[in-house]
């Protein structure tokens, strides 16, 4: 039995991700939002709860991401707790 496959592709950015540290500047639990200083530039970083891949952030805690253009500047997403 013979089958026909079919492929389709979409466009996806293939750039090499990068992941990011700083520390948490400071993050709003009831709004969902914040920010995260970066390590290396120490320019902030807007984070949203979405964009959390951890829970209870807190002001302080060191942090990895990937940072992300949104649509008002860079965007961290994936964010993880390195060190509390």
């Amino acid at each position: 039995m013979v089958s026909n496959f079919k492929f389709t592709f979409s466009r996806i950015n293939l750039l090499p991700i990068t992941m990011q540290t700083g520390k948490v500047k400071f993050f709003n639990e009831s709004k969902g939002f914040g920010f995260i200083v970066n390590d290396e530039t120490g320019k902030d970083i807007f984070v949203h709860a979405t964009g959390l891949k951890s829970e209870g952030l807190k002001e302080g805690d060191h942090v990895s991401y990937v940072e992300e253009d949104g649509r008002k500047g860079k965007l961290a997403i994936d964010v993880v707790i390195i060190e509390n």
